[in-house]
């Protein structure tokens, strides 16, 4: 989603873009029964210079388990979501020994499926305004920030923050990476340069800001692009197919990118639903998205890239396509 004053109709196909990403979501099945080698906090913070609550879902690994501090990874979730969605995701990084803070970003969250129904349009379509595509910006900054600076942050590797999300969250992730969005001839300074690298699941293009190897040409870092060819919206009035995420990945600018193309599925997906972009292949994808950023993040923070280099082959039954420069092995 955009962080951009587009006219009505640009706004408009921006705030559909999200739609699919994080409807009220079931529950992912069942945890292993034994204690995980991590702690779940849901912490309800409060960026007082903003007067805006950040609330967010921390998944830390357990100090016995890591010798040194743990990397982190900042995930933002898609319009409709909340700090408990995409829950296989941190879990899995946590018990991999990286931490994984979840922000809600309370303009563009679960409040916005409650309320009178008739004005469910109206409340999407303040949630795809500028003003919250880039709070949601500073959401993730101040998270970072907090984290830090908090009891919890001597367990976090400052050096080694990476940033996730996916649809509207694949966009805030974007524009704390570097993508560039000018106002008056200059860029709002979105850019956090404390980012080693980028996860960006199903990313919608930047509508209405010129050609999007202009916009994401400043994403540099090393960044991994998940989607699938049946990664599309489609609502009366609107159409965005998976070209587009392809577009975003080609846009990105640097060579450290990579790219998986899941074959099927379905937008939403990558939440936590079960049931999206069907039952069987649903469950196959979701561990194969989580083998294959645990095999990225690794590569990125200094770990071996065998197994990033190994995952097309051992998931080829699924995967569409993967493209990964060298320098993507290398980062």
């Amino acid at each position: 989603m955009n962080p951009t004053s587009l006219p009505s109709p640009a706004r408009r196909r921006l705030l559909i873009a999200g739609l699919a990403v994080a409807l009220p979501a079931g529950l992912v099945r069942g945890a292993a029964a034994e204690t995980p080698p991590y702690a779940t906090m849901d912490l309800d913070w409060h960026d007082a210079a903003r007067e805006r609550p950040v609330p967010v879902r921390l998944y830390l690994p357990h100090a016995a388990s890591r010798a040194q501090p743990a990397p982190l990874v900042v995930f933002s979730h898609g319009i409709g979501g909340s700090r408990q969605g995409y829950s296989y995701l941190g879990r899995h990084w946590a018990a991999q020994g990286f931490a994984s803070l979840h922000l809600q970003h309370v303009g563009s969250d679960r409040s916005l499926w409650t309320g009178n129904p008739l004005t469910l349009p109206a409340r999407l379509h303040d949630a795809a305004q500028e003003s919250e595509a880039i709070a949601r910006v500073f959401d993730l900054r101040f998270g970072i920030d907090r984290l830090l600076a908090g009891a919890d942050g001597e367990r976090i590797d400052a050096g080694q923050i990476i940033a996730a999300g996916h649809s509207y969250g694949a966009n805030t992730t974007l524009l704390a990476a570097g993508a560039r969005v000018e106002r008056d001839g200059r860029p709002p300074g979105l850019h956090d340069a404390r980012l080693k690298a980028a996860i960006v699941i199903s990313a919608p293009p930047f509508y209405g800001q010129g050609s999007p190897s202009r916009i994401l040409a400043g994403v540099t870092l090393p960044s991994l692009h998940v989607t699938a060819t049946e990664d599309v919206i489609r609502i009366p009035g609107y159409y965005s197919g998976a070209q587009d995420r392809i577009e975003v990945f080609e846009a990105t600018g640097g060579r450290a990118k990579t790219l998986a193309v899941f074959s099927g599925g379905s937008h939403s997906m990558f939440t936590d639903r079960m049931g999206s972009g069907g039952a069987l292949l649903n469950p196959r994808v979701k561990a194969a998205t989580q083998a294959l950023s645990l095999a990225f993040l690794r590569s990125v923070t200094g770990g071996a890239d065998t197994a990033l280099r190994d995952w097309p082959r051992e998931h080829a039954d699924i995967v569409e396509r993967f493209v990964a420069a060298p320098t993507a092995l290398h980062a």
